[in-house]
């Protein structure tokens, strides 16, 4: 009882409160005021349009250039996401037209995969290249139980995998290996960086896993990628609309 008369004494003075006029207050220079104020007469700003490609960022500025303002910025955020923005307008503020991201599959790097998960997972996630070859068929063919039988020495594995019937070969794992996940737009070449590849035996037999070695720098280079394909889908766009592309 006493409870439900404290919050509907609460709620009668908080009606009082918001009733009243707004409270402005200096305190060490800097002004404050006890409530929220939403200033009038300010610009109206649109909502972000969404894509996937970058070919919808070029296809928007091509065909609605009525929409952009009198300078934009291109700002290549990652290597899977750009966005438009508008150059600064009232009170130093932008307009963010268009986001697009790009669609990737999502491979999880130092991850241990079990052997027809991580051959599914390659086929699928890498594009084709001599490297990929080699640990696809070294995933493919090696024994349970014969990597725990050699040494280790944190840089490269020796292991046994089947060459016939009967007969075994006992090969050195490659490492590290070049290649070339799909982990930007597809309009773009995927860059190549290198990793690690590592091997172990589990309870369901061998688990294989890749280990990112490049320190990052192939972001760098899909971003510079994207950069360059901007500029060049919108090299007359970028001079007549005033859009400068970061990156």
């Amino acid at each position: 009882m006493m409870e439900g008369l404290r919050e509907a004494l609460q709620y009668v003075v908080g009606l009082k409160v918001d009733g009243m006029d707004p409270k402005i207050v200096e305190i060490d220079g800097k002004t404050y005021c006890d409530k929220d104020l939403r200033r009038y007469h300010s610009f109206d700003m649109a909502d972000e349009i969404r894509a996937n490609t970058l070919t919808a960022v070029v296809d928007y500025i091509k065909g609605k250039s009525e929409e952009l303002r009198e300078t934009m910025l291109l700002h290549v955020v990652s290597p899977t996401e750009v966005r438009l923005y508008s150059g600064l307008i009232d009170e130093r503020d932008r307009e963010y037209l268009l986001k697009s991201s790009a669609i990737v599959n999502e491979f999880q790097f130092d991850h241990y995969y079990d052997q027809e998960r991580f051959l599914i997972e390659l086929q699928s996630n890498f594009i084709p290249t001599e490297d990929l070859e080699s640990i696809m068929k070294v995933a493919g063919t090696i024994q349970a139980g014969t990597t725990a039988n050699y040494k280790d020495d944190g840089i490269s594995q020796k292991t046994t995998i089947k060459s016939g019937i009967a007969n075994n070969t006992d090969v050195i794992v490659p490492n590290p290996v070049r290649l070339r996940p799909y982990r930007t737009f597809g309009e773009i070449e995927q860059p190549e960086s290198a990793y690690v590849f590592r091997i172990k035996d589990s309870e369901r037999g061998p688990a294989f896993k890749l280990v990112e070695a490049d320190g990052g720098l192939w972001k760098n280079a899909a971003m510079k990628r994207i950069k360059g394909y901007l500029e060049s889908g919108l090299a007359e766009e970028l001079e007549r609309y005033h859009i400068t592309v970061i990156a």
